[in-house]
């Protein structure tokens, strides 16, 4: 019998991981504050669909969307601004887009909400698409280059790269935890908003990455999509990163040389 609510407890696992939110948003508000270009859009009506555009120095090269974690269930984009520099000095424009949150919006809903937000940021920007995203966030990114993407052919044209990290890809076993009290998914969703159980897009190039200290079942999603995904005719890796953590692994992001920087906006 698998403890699944212990097998998704990052938090508990990580010594020190409960101030990590107050330092990212210490870190993000004092990014903010430097001077650089970011402009805040609205891409819906509710007061959750905005996101946030941090510009480079010189023309941008293209769209890099960030779509963060949080179980669908918590979370802002004022904590991630500073994970934006890597892509940000590569010469990308980054986008960094935050969603309704569960229990007031179902994760197909949510799903529905990252497709229109990615479609808003692309139209401010020409030239090529990647994206990335964080655990729920790697969720969403995948969600994006399945068989019934959200994503219209035009958007799909100009995507060249998709990083899951630390992504979710088999909801299933979510059912069985209790923080399914505020997603709700019953057997028919879970399926249906599960990655590895659709086909790949066909123009789908993904990369799944994973850090080597994460929670065995972290670990164990990110290698089940890249297998399921392997001969259906999508480009598809999965990474495994040293010895982080659910939370180390993100920090690669701010350096724009780093492995992870350049699997996502090189």
């Amino acid at each position: 019998m698998t403890d699944w609510d212990d097998a998704y407890a990052n938090t508990a696992h990580v010594p020190g991981s409960e101030a990590l939110p107050g330092q990212w948003e210490a870190d993000a508000a004092a990014y903010r504050a430097s001077g650089l270009r970011i402009e805040e859009h609205a891409y819906g009506a509710h007061p959750r669909e905005r996101l946030d555009m941090v510009w480079p120095d010189s023309p941008a090269k293209g769209l890099a969307v960030f779509v963060h974690g949080g179980y669908w269930i918590r979370l802002d984009k004022s904590l991630w601004t500073h994970f934006a520099e890597g892509a940000r000095a590569n010469g990308w424009a980054v986008c960094l887009a935050q969603y309704t949150l569960a229990p007031e919006a179902r994760i197909a809903e949510i799903t529905q909400q990252v497709g229109r937000a990615i479609a808003f940021a692309a139209g401010l920007v020409d030239g090529p698409v990647r994206l990335a995203g964080h655990s729920a966030g790697g969720h969403l990114v995948s969600r994006m280059i399945c068989d019934d993407t959200p994503l219209t052919g035009a958007v799909l044209d100009r995507l060249e790269h998709t990083l899951s990290i630390s992504g979710l890809h088999d909801l299933r076993p979510l059912m069985w935890t209790a923080m399914n009290t505020d997603l709700r998914l019953d057997e028919a969703e879970a399926r249906q908003e599960s990655a590895a159980l659709h086909r790949p897009e066909t123009r789908a190039n993904l990369t799944a990455w994973v850090g080597g200290g994460e929670r065995p079942e972290f670990i164990r999603q990110a290698q089940l999509l890249a297998t399921m995904w392997q001969g259906l005719g999508a480009e598809v890796a999965c990474v495994v990163d040293g010895a982080h953590n659910h939370f180390s692994v993100i920090d690669a992001l701010k350096d724009p040389g780093s492995n992870l920087t350049r699997a996502f906006a090189p």
